[in-house]
């Protein structure tokens, strides 16, 4: 055979005994971020409302008939793994809405364990001036993750009208207090923030509950003035019952007939004032605290709430559901000391109608400036480096004169004016009736 024929067929026999080569492994998959995990079941058509037990804090939890939720105040850090524990099985999805009354730490302390667990999409703030820096990084990191921030802003065509945002099912939340920019701030010295508590009104058909966030008499006194707050049903008390808080007058004009107080054994020495738990008792409101009586469940089927208590009173004699309806007559109400009266034996406490002056059951529906939590204007910061200056209540307005737009004392651009060209106005109706507000600060 030929010597080159046998070379060939040599080398066709060894490539023939060759191992093919293995297949190259397949790309390492990357995990993907584990779901989150609720389990609340469906929404059932009623109204709840959880008053969670957060120590010393604020903390508590709407469901609407429609199962939209909304988170008013996160407590303070310490109450971190309860609500971490507690929303998920209060949850039946992510949460839609979170609202801080007011940048204290007890209100925002375990916001950021709330929105790993919770996944929050937006977050209500009051965007109030001089805040700290732990919460303004706190801010900064949620905007970051994607959580858009708002405030709540009124429409500046119907400054007069206040912010509601529907929850679905005939539920609705109305924002009372802060209106700025259309209103000044209240200024109360060393108290700014929590007297510009954002103070909510929840309502469903004949129901509505008064959430005071950390509000002071001065605020309730400026809702007095404005004719708010109508009267509710339930009342979170402000300020977690403290003595400078829910005054007579307050009382006489919402005239609730239940009363919840977020306290701990951990709180501010002297809350719940005993001045406080007085005057609730002489409106012969039922009063719930989460220090004694643990998570406080509201059910309202939009005629009456049933109240639940998570700790049972020793007393046999105590019901063990707290049920609150409207009256059918005004019978008003006295606020000075009164003896209370007894418990009725069907444990059901009559109250005053809570739709008065087109809020409420009944309202025209143009009453108020309607926005959907998911529709609310893309205007929000994600970093407390966007915050625009306000004035604060009794501050004055400052232009050029080689501008035809007024700004904030503290508007970076109002720096810049020189002393020769100045002007000072006292109130911004003042400064409207000559000049335009800056789009800078918005004053």
């Amino acid at each position: 055979m030929n010597a080159r024929l046998l070379f060939l067929l040599g080398l066709l026999l060894a490539a023939a005994c060759t191992e093919p080569p293995a297949p190259s492994p397949p790309p390492t998959a990357v995990p993907s971020p584990a779901a989150k995990r609720y389990f609340a079941k469906p929404a059932d058509g009623k109204l709840h409302v959880y008053f969670l037990d957060v120590g010393s804090g604020d903390a508590a939890l709407i469901v609407s008939p429609e199962g939209r939720t909304v988170l008013i105040d996160a407590g303070p850090a310490s109450s971190a793994n309860h609500l971490a524990n507690r929303l998920p099985e209060l949850l039946a999805t992510r949460l839609d809405l979170a609202v801080i009354t007011h940048p204290a730490p007890d209100h925002y302390g375990a916001l950021d364990a709330v929105q790993k667990v919770a996944d929050m999409r937006r977050l209500l703030e009051p965007q109030l001036p001089g805040t700290a820096p732990a919460y303004d990084a706190l801010l900064t990191a949620l905007g970051a993750r994607g959580v858009e921030i708002f405030s709540p802003a009124l429409n500046p065509s119907h400054p007069e009208e206040p912010l509601r945002l529907p929850l679905g099912g005939g539920a609705e939340l109305t924002v009372l207090w802060p209106r700025a920019p259309t209103e000044p701030l209240l200024s109360v010295k060393d108290a700014e923030h929590a007297a510009n508590s954002i103070v909510l009104r929840l309502t469903h058909g004949e129901t509505s509950v008064l959430f005071m966030g950390d509000a002071r008499a001065e605020t309730e006194a400026l809702l007095l003035k404005r004719q708010e707050p109508p009267p509710s049903l339930l009342l979170k008390v402000g300020a977690h019952g403290a003595a400078f808080a829910t005054s007579p007058e307050f009382l006489e004009a919402v005239r609730p007939r239940a009363a919840i107080l977020s306290v701990g054994a951990d709180g501010p020495p002297g809350t719940p004032a005993a001045d406080t738990l007085a005057r609730l008792k002489a409106i012969q409101a039922t009063v719930f605290r989460t220090d004694t009586d643990g998570e406080v469940h509201a059910v309202s089927d939009g005629k009456q709430f049933v109240l639940t208590t998570q700790r049972l009173s020793p007393k046999e004699d105590a019901p063990s559901e707290h049920v609150f309806v409207p009256e059918e007559e005004e019978v008003p109400l006295a606020v000075p000391l009164v003896a209370p009266r007894k418990p009725e034996p069907t444990h059901t406490v009559p109250a005053k109608p809570v739709a008065l002056k087109g809020r409420g059951a009944g309202e025209p529906s143009g009453f108020g400036q309607v926005v959907d939590i998911d529709q609310l204007p893309k205007a929000g910061r994600t970093s407390r480096e966007t915050q625009k200056p306000r004035a604060m209540a009794g501050e004055r307005y400052v232009a050029s004169r080689k501008s035809d737009v007024f700004h904030v004392p503290g508007c970076r651009n109002a720096k810049r004016i020189s002393p020769e060209n100045l002007i000072t106005f006292s109130s911004r109706e003042e400064a409207s009736k000559e000049r335009r507000p800056a789009r800078d600060c918005n004053p």
